[in-house]
């Protein structure tokens, strides 16, 4: 298994351990989306390139941009659907 898999999969346990997140495949099995609220904050193409995690951003740079896109979302969403 190549270093980048498990890369990608920390990445889909933290974007689907956010509150109210869920992940859909609008483009394809090989894209999965994050969303909340309905609204998209990440997505990766999990198993190959060109977005692949192979190391170059550090592991806690990632998690904080994913964090800060979900924030932002849910910032943006109606009080009444923010999770």
């Amino acid at each position: 298994m190549a270093e980048h898999e498990l890369t990608a999969r920390r990445l889909r346990e933290q974007c689907l351990g956010l509150p109210g997140a869920s992940e859909e495949f609008p483009f394809g099995d090989e894209v999965s989306v994050f969303k909340v609220g309905g609204k998209m904050f990440a997505l990766s193409h999990l198993d190959g390139e060109p977005i692949t995690l192979e190391g170059s951003v550090p592991d806690d740079m990632v998690a904080d941009l994913v964090g800060d896109s979900y924030d932002l979302v849910v910032a943006s969403l109606p009080k009444t659907h923010r999770p």
